[in-house]
């Protein structure tokens, strides 16, 4: 079943990664899954890292792994700003691995509640879940 189009940008820091109509957006906040079709109400959330989808039509699907950022949805047009997004073909398992590695030892190594440990934390879900991207 076709979709009414809408346009979409996603920006990351070193500049736009996706610009163009898309008939759906499916990602994840910080309070869980969502689906964005043409004419949403207008919302703001904060993204956490996933696997941010972007639906051409049923048939293509344009995917990145995307860090934390926000998500602007208004006027029949939606911006997702997340620090960073990458194609899932682009992720390589042994950096991921190194990260996640490190940001273990750093975990183990920073005191309760600091902000190196909730630093190292993040680092640690965000390696792991593009990991379970790029294993999908």
């Amino acid at each position: 079943m076709a979709r009414t189009p809408f346009q979409v940008e996603v920006l990351t820091p070193e500049g736009p990664i996706f610009s163009g109509e898309v008939e759906m957006v499916s990602t994840r906040t910080e309070v869980g899954s969502i689906g964005i079709l043409a004419n949403h109400t207008p919302l703001l959330g904060m993204l956490a890292p996933a696997e941010l989808k972007l639906y051409i039509s049923e048939s293509e699907i344009v995917s990145f792994a995307q860090g934390e950022g926000y998500i602007q949805v208004a006027d029949n047009h939606a911006l997702v700003l997340v620090e960073e997004a990458i194609k899932p073909d682009e992720l390589v398992r042994e950096d991921l691995q190194a990260q996640i590695d490190a940001a273990e030892a750093a975990i183990a190594e920073s005191e309760p509640h600091t902000e190196a440990q909730k630093k190292a934390l993040r680092d640690q879900r965000r390696a792991k879940i593009f990991f379970g991207i790029l294993e999908a």
